[in-house]
């Protein structure tokens, strides 16, 4: 049901993940292909962004189906930035090097920081992501999250939705995972984390892959903020 959570008592640890959920993807790109190339249209900007995008869902997908080794973001997002940089007709190497790094600047949703920070104060946080260790760690750092934990799925050399990304979450919280909120702006995102047997909790974002009528999450929200105001009044209730 929209803008509940059923069984909240039971949850002991919260899950985020991170790109598209708490910080803007899309936008972060965006911003940086018009910073490199502020005369083009906002149009080839848009179909840049989608080329990108593309370039990394092709290539998760082909690691997914063993196509190909595996190779972290930090890889996956030069060759995106060259592709786009080749279009641009752009060769200055610090330029692409800006570009491909831009997922350790992404910004964060304008309610992001405050809502983690409010949850923090009253249950473990996790962020749990398909960016790499150091993409992670200096994303964390310039949005200002404060997680008791951050996990990349390079720890495991697999990207979700695959079970053991989800697994690495739950080890770490060392709790049954029903006890283990993931929450997310991706329904294939939660559909991974419910495989496993993990609580999920849907996030209304732009671009976000909404839910399906065949979809059965513990929670379906319109934003963030709600949801940590559900959770913040069960957990003072305790």
């Amino acid at each position: 049901m929209r803008g509940t959570l059923t069984h909240t008592p039971d949850i002991d640890v919260v899950v985020f993940d991170v790109l598209g959920t708490l910080v803007d993807e899309p936008g972060g790109i965006r911003a940086a292909i018009r910073s490199v190339a502020p005369q083009r249209d906002p149009s080839e900007v848009e179909a840049l962004v989608a080329l990108w995008q593309h370039h990394v869902e092709v290539e998760q997908r082909r690691m997914a189906q063993h196509e190909r080794p595996y190779a972290n973001t930090d890889v996956v997002d030069l060759k995106a930035a060259k592709r786009v940089a080749d279009q641009l007709g752009l060769t200055d190497s610090a330029t692409i090097t800006s570009l491909a790094t831009v997922a350790r600047r992404l910004p964060p949703w304008h309610d992001s920081v405050s809502a983690v920070d409010r949850l923090a104060q009253r249950v473990p946080v996790v962020g749990l992501s398909n960016a790499s260790c150091a993409a992670l760690r200096q994303l964390g750092a310039h949005a200002g999250f404060r997680f008791h934990r951050a996990l990349s799925s390079e720890s495991v050399s697999a990207y979700k939705p695959a079970a053991e990304v989800y697994q690495l979450a739950v080890d770490a919280s060392k709790l049954p995972p029903e006890r283990v909120l993931m929450v997310a702006a991706h329904a294939w995102d939660l559909r991974g984390a419910q495989a496993i047997g993990m609580r999920t909790a849907y996030v209304e974002r732009p671009g976000g892959d909404p839910p399906t009528e065949s979809d059965a999450f513990d929670g379906n929200f319109a934003s963030l903020g709600a949801l940590v105001d559900v959770l913040v009044s069960e957990r003072s209730r305790r």
